[in-house]
């Protein structure tokens, strides 16, 4: 019996209209989803009336839930895999289970749809020909090191953060790369969708007393000077 097909799909990353016509399909038609917060996509599958059953898996269990997913896999069981908003893998779980399957044999399909990573990126309005996605900066440890290798590149920077920390991440920023030009995108394709443009210390200010919320994409030019 041939294996079945692992496949990564991209989900919306807040407006529920953004989920492609291929992602509905592939997800009625597997056997299994895998889902990095299983209530998160049953609201997402209630919405579209898929009713393929669900297994948690996150960094948490990873260990313990793969087995299960690679004997479905290799039983000859078509599996999808998704998070809970964007594309799989993008500062989310799945790549121990890719990797796995990839070493078993099973084809892996990439099921293109939503990323905050390119929306964010295409709506800066910095240069998009050359960029690096650095995902999460190191909270403490390790934080200033990276930003110091971080500061001779001349490609845009993409970090995600969270709007608790993006004053502070701004503040480290500027003290490791200077004044250089950024852009913080937030709420991405929801009704408050809002981009704040500008240089650093001007973007600061905008930021004096304002609360954000939700997930933040900061991209950052890069040094066009080196």
């Amino acid at each position: 019996m041939a294996a079945g097909k692992l496949y990564i799909v991209s989900t919306p990353i807040g407006n529920l209209g953004d989920m492609t016509y291929r992602g509905v399909e592939i997800l009625n038609s597997v056997a299994l989803i895998g889902a990095e917060d299983t209530r998160t996509s049953r609201r997402l599958l209630a919405h579209y009336h898929i009713e393929t059953p669900l297994l948690s898996y996150h960094d948490f269990n990873k260990e313990h839930a793969t087995p299960r997913l690679l004997e479905k896999l290799l039983a000859g069981d078509d599996l999808a895999l998704i998070t809970d908003a964007g594309t799989p893998m993008v500062s989310d779980p799945g790549f121990y289970l890719t990797r796995a399957a990839i070493a078993a044999g099973i084809e892996v399909v990439p099921i293109p749809g939503a990323s905050a990573l390119l929306a964010a990126l295409v709506g800066a309005g910095l240069p998009t020909d050359r960029f690096v996605f650095e995902g999460f900066l190191p909270r403490k440890k390790g934080r200033q090191t990276r930003l110091k290798q971080l500061a001779d590149d001349p490609r845009t920077l993409v970090i995600y953060e969270s709007p608790q920390r993006v004053e502070k991440t701004l503040r480290d920023i500027r003290t490791a790369w200077g004044n250089r030009p950024v852009v913080i995108a937030r709420e991405l394709t929801k009704k408050f969708e809002e981009f704040i443009r500008g240089e650093l210390n001007d973007v600061l200010k905008k930021l004096e007393g304002k609360t954000l919320k939700g997930e933040i994409v900061l991209i950052v030019g890069g040094n066009i000077d080196r």
